[in-house]
């Protein structure tokens, strides 16, 4: 494995395929280790400032810091665990360092690095988190080793690209080419995320999925009509249960995804390392997908459903059919071009992270804030991804050809984080 040294990372020479991820099963707790309930408490924190109206910089892609504070506290802890290959950052940690300390450390340092403004509410969080360690040496020296990495990453990240102003988009006029959609008539957005340094993948375009079928063939037909039919606010042919699911997966894909592995990993009682290590994992997988799926869909500039709906006289193909007043489910539409669907693509890699882990037959119930009091129930990561996806289609975002590129980009992108980063050292027994 090629190692670089972080003045070589902090020149911007080196990022992508490093370290190495544990692709494992066996994830409890082991004796004498710390609980992983920091990592969950620290994701729940960052959740809430995603969830804060206006707390979430509009021209940062929200996965980018999920990924920046889960590899913060990965390195952190791994510094004195050593298991495992570090993502970016090892730092001689003093013998009997706090892997808690470590992780509070990091994570507080991280995130206020990326929400200066959230400063009150994550010293909060940090006082409470840190309070749950004995105060003394072992405490101190973990709190150095945390800092240390978290503000090593930060600065390495910081020239990643993502705060270039975004390129305005020239909506296309031709049959298929994308263009903002009614009734709302939104900018593009993210235009150039594809651009940006990815975490571990080579680049945006590693994995981008063949083109999507020409708008004259029979796929792109049953594509379309699937999601006239499915995917119409109004006279659609869903069941109930679709339109609930249509509704319930509406919000950002990535945060349920964490929600997912908070549950499951607080039922395998896992402890710090591995917690630290498979939300790093996970994160880091939906940070590239993100960067992947925005490549695809800014080189392909497919028009959107409703587009496509309202516009049928004009693809060329006559197994579709007009219809000038149609809306999705959803109502409005996202701002971005068709191919592939952004759900099915971190669904697919956050099935693939967490199978990984833990196996793919897991028992669980997941919650939306789009649909208080309700929660849907899985046996299984596949499955649940599948449902994510297919929602996009209930609710007149995306088609089925969306959805099954986005599958497999997602797989894709989460398989290479999982075989090239975060891997076990030599010698060593994964857990």
């Amino acid at each position: 494995m090629k190692r670089f040294s972080l003045r070589l990372f902090a020149l911007g020479i080196a990022f992508g395929a490093i370290g190495a991820a544990a692709v494992l099963a066996g994830a409890y707790a082991r004796k004498g280790q710390e609980s992983g309930r920091p990592v969950i408490d620290w994701n729940q924190a960052l959740l809430a400032i995603v969830n804060t109206p206006g707390a979430q910089p509009a021209n940062i892609q929200p996965t980018r810091n999920f990924a920046i504070l889960h590899a913060a506290i990965y390195d952190a802890v791994n510094s004195i665990d050593r298991t495992h290959e570090p993502y970016l950052i090892s730092v001689r940690a003093p013998r009997g360092a706090s892997e808690t300390a470590a992780a509070d450390a990091a994570a507080h340092t991280a995130l206020l690095g990326l929400y200066p403004a959230q400063q009150s509410s994550l010293d909060a969080t940090y006082t409470a988190e840190l309070a749950k360690v004995p105060g003394g040496p072992a405490r101190d020296k973990g709190v150095h080793v945390g800092e240390q990495v978290a503000t090593d990453l930060l600065a390495i990240r910081a020239g990643d690209g993502s705060n270039v102003v975004a390129t305005s988009f020239t909506a296309g006029t031709n049959p298929g080419a994308y263009r903002p959609t009614p009734p709302n008539l939104p900018a593009a957005v993210f235009t150039t995320w594809g651009h940006i340094t990815p975490f571990v993948v080579d680049s945006g375009a590693q994995f981008r999925p063949a083109a999507p079928p020409a708008l004259t063939s029979d796929a792109d037909a049953a594509a379309i009509n699937e999601v006239k039919s499915l995917g119409s606010a109004t006279g659609s042919t869903r069941t109930a249960d679709q339109t609930q699911i249509g509704q319930f997966w509406g919000p950002p894909i990535q945060n349920f995804w964490n929600q997912i592995a908070q549950t499951v990993a607080l039922a395998h009682h896992s402890d710090l390392p591995t917690t630290a290590r498979l939300f790093a994992a996970m994160n880091l997988s939906f940070a590239d997908s993100a960067i992947a799926f925005y490549d695809a869909k800014y080189t392909f500039q497919l028009w959107r459903p409703v587009t496509a709906i309202r516009l049928a006289d004009t693809d060329g193909n006559p197994g579709t059919v007009a219809d000038p007043n149609w809306l999705p489910l959803a109502g409005n539409t996202a701002a971005d071009p068709s191919y592939p669907g952004a759900h099915s693509t971190i669904s697919g890699a956050g099935a693939e992270v967490l199978a990984s882990f833990y196996g793919d037959k897991q028992h669980f119930s997941v919650s939306s804030p789009a649909l208080p009091g309700v929660m849907r129930s899985f046996t299984n990561f596949s499955g649940t991804a599948q449902e994510a996806g297919l929602s996009r289609i209930y609710a007149g975002q995306h088609t089925r050809v969306d959805h099954a590129a986005g599958l497999a980009l997602g797989h894709d992108v989460a398989g290479f984080v999982l075989h090239n980063a975060l891997l076990p050292t030599h010698g060593s027994v994964a857990h």
